[in-house]
């Protein structure tokens, strides 16, 4: 047996597993209840954005994303509000759009531009 293959950390008490370690950073929502609230949260984008307030519809659809581990689903509902909403807009109205969300997005978009924002909209393999 080689000694690179030995878990040493089966010799330690103090080591921490992972469900230990990520505890801290779970959500206090079972998964039903957060999918329920990314339900609700896309019900109220889609009214803004069938009001024409795209602005207002981003801003919520990013608001209190859920995190943690076992949210898969509603992970995937807020994912696809988000993206929905950023299928709205069109390439020139990003700079405004951005500039009205926060300060750190507006200098984010100096710095690396519109375009880097764009290409994270539209690459087929993030989404």
């Amino acid at each position: 047996m080689s000694w690179r293959k030995i878990d040493i950390d089966q010799y330690e008490e103090d080591t921490y597993t992972p469900d230990e370690f990520l505890a801290e950073f779970e959500s206090p929502l079972s998964d039903e209840q957060a999918t329920a609230a990314a339900q609700t949260r896309t019900n109220n984008v889609r009214q803004l954005l069938t009001r024409g307030d795209q602005s207002a519809a981003l801003a919520l659809s990013l608001e209190n994303p859920p995190y943690g581990r076992h949210l898969e689903t509603a992970k995937a509902t807020s994912i696809q509000t988000v993206v929905d909403v950023l299928n709205q807009f069109r390439a020139a109205d990003i700079p405004t759009v951005i500039g009205s969300l926060s300060k750190d997005d507006q200098a984010l978009t100096e710095v690396a531009g519109t375009g880097a924002i764009v290409r994270v909209m539209t690459d087929k393999r993030t989404l």
